[in-house]
Order: structure tokens, then sequence, then C-alpha cells
């Protein structure tokens, strides 16, 4: 037997507010209408069922099944290729118990080669089954798939003015002998402290800057609302404390070349080595992540709303093999 696969977006966005059942039911009405034999929707929308992860769901009645990307953390794409065989196999052997043996395509296998899938619930006889995670590692692993699929490389790359600018407010600073004492004075707690309230200010001047933030409406409802402010938040910490290494280290360089041992001696009258260096490094990228944070209001707008997990374009840029159009969309 030969088989036809097609892939390509659907015409919409799904509905946020029904769950995986009304995504179910649109996939039904799009199998039913290009007359396929089964159809499988792998999406990055986090599921739920019984407030348990859900990592997939089939129904034999509708001759369908749903795959959650984040569900399965990492590697998704790896993980997917393994789940959706085991999907068109099971959706296969429901409908029509001769047109696939059932014996290597059993529920339980699934799970044993998935991680993700902690166990198997539903009506074996109404072939409609979900393959939920684990409450606790299943969450976990959860926003690992989101902040994944949300790709925090590009946030990082698309944040390159916030870069620039702290660069420019860290090279001003290094030139005042008042940070050189500051640091010398600040113990490491302290050094710490500044750190991390740069970096929270950072983030939430992004999130109030950009509009990130997802509020709860009628189409979104507060459980999802409350994963996609999560999903954003982790996404742009990861890419902030990313953009924050990577000026720590650049600004250590610029010091050791800048800054004779001699030069700093004299103000901090006493012996110096690597690590006043460093601690010179720490606080001119503490204090220069705020010089940043102004920065980031300049860029990009499509950029910096592409962290934010609940955000997607305008629903004409969603792609349908149908009618051979291609636009930008998630």
């Amino acid at each position: 037997m030969r088989w036809t696969v097609r892939e390509g977006w659907g015409e919409r966005a799904p509905r946020r507010d029904a769950g995986v059942e009304a995504l179910l039911d649109d996939l039904a009405h799009r199998r039913a209408d290009d007359q396929w034999d089964v159809a499988i929707c792998l999406t990055d929308l986090p599921l739920h069922a019984d407030r348990v992860p859900l990592v997939a769901q089939t129904s034999a009645r509708r001759r369908v099944a749903v795959v959650s990307l984040p569900a399965l953390g990492l590697h998704q794409l790896r993980k997917a290729r393994a789940a959706v065989p085991d999907l068109v196999s099971r959706l296969l052997t429901d409908i029509s118990d001769q047109r696939v043996p059932p014996a290597d395509r059993a529920p339980a296998g699934m799970a044993r080669r998935i991680p993700a899938v902690h166990r198997v619930v539903g009506e074996a006889d109404a072939g409609e089954r979900r393959y939920v995670a684990s409450r606790l590692i299943g969450r976990v692993r959860l926003l690992s798939g989101m902040v994944r699929a949300n790709r925090p490389g590009r946030t990082l790359l698309g944040l390159s003015k916030l870069l620039v600018g702290a660069f420019g407010t860290a090279a001003f600073a290094l030139t005042t002998d008042t940070i050189w004492q500051m640091g010398d004075a600040l113990g490491g707690l302290r050094l710490a402290v500044i750190m991390l309230l740069g970096l929270t200010a950072l983030v939430a001047w992004l999130i109030v800057a950009h509009g990130l933030w997802e509020k709860p409406d009628r189409e979104t409802p507060t459980e999802l609302a409350r994963l996609f402010n999560l999903g954003t938040v982790l996404t742009l910490t990861l890419a902030t404390a990313v953009s924050y290494v990577v000026l720590f280290v650049g600004t250590a360089l610029v010091g050791a070349l800048l800054i004779a041992p001699s030069v700093l001696e004299q103000t901090l009258q006493r012996p110096v080595n690597v690590t006043d260096y460093l601690t010179l490094a720490w606080i001119t990228s503490s204090l220069a992540t705020v010089g940043g944070a102004i920065g980031s209001g300049l860029e990009n707008e499509e950029t910096v709303r592409a962290a934010a997990y609940g955000y997607h374009p305008e629903p004409d840029g969603w792609r349908d093999e149908k009618d051979g159009q291609s636009h930008s969309g998630r």
C-alpha cells in the first residue's frame, strides 16, 4: 500500500479557549475537506488534561491526532518523528484492526519510546486516548519545551541594539576612577544583588515597553495566559543572561587592554591582580545593563515581540497548501 503524506499550516491559528477538543474538531474538518485518511497536528500550544501536561491525543472517531511539541521538551523534532508513526498506526488499528498489526504499536509502547509520556488514559474501545506527562517532571519539560519553541537564540540576536548600547555605557564607565573605587569597596554579595536587579529591570522593561504581557480574556484562559507569560519571562531571562555574559567578557577584555595595572594600583592604593579586573568588569557590566535597557526601547517591535510566547502575526500570516501561498507565521 502506498501512502501520500502532505504537510503544511492550517488555514488559521488554533483556538486557545477550548483546548485540545476544539483543536481536534478543527483538524477533523480539515481532514474531511481534503479527503485525507488520517491527519496529525503538531502544535506549539501547551495543552493539558485534568491539569496534567498533555503530550498527545488520538481520536479514532475523528481519525485525527494531535501532538503538543512543548510537552516533548528539548529535541522536539526527533521525538516527534518517533511519536507520529506510533500515532498513525494506533489510529489505523483503531479504525480497522486488519489494516495495521497492533502487536508492536500498543499504546504502552509509545510510553516506553517517548520519555515525555508518563501514562496512557482514555476509552480504549472508543479509540480516544490521551498520552499524558507526569505532573511535576512533565511541567518542567513543558516549560523547557516552550522556551525551546520560542527560539531564545533568535531573541538574543534580535537584541543587538541592547548590546551596543550596553557596550557604549560600559566603555564610558571604564574611564571613571569612581567606578574602580566602587568595585573595590563593594563585596561579592552586593555585586551579585546589583547584577540580579539589573537583569530583572531589563526583563521587566522589555515586557512593559513592548507589551509582551499576556492578559486573560475570552480567547485566552487564565491558565494558558499564565503559561504564556512564564514562557516569555524564561525566554527573555535566558537571552538577557547570555547577553550579560557576552557583555562581561567584552568589558573584561577592554578593561585589561585600556587600564594599565600601575594606573589601577595608584587609584586603589594597593597591588592589583586578575580578580580586580574581573570585579571591575562585573560592576561595570551590571550598571551598563541599565543603559542597555534604555537602548532596548529602540529595538524592532516585531523582533522583540517574537519573544512573547502567545504572540502570533495576523491571521493572514498563516500558510495554507490549498492556495499555495506562503506567509510569515508561527
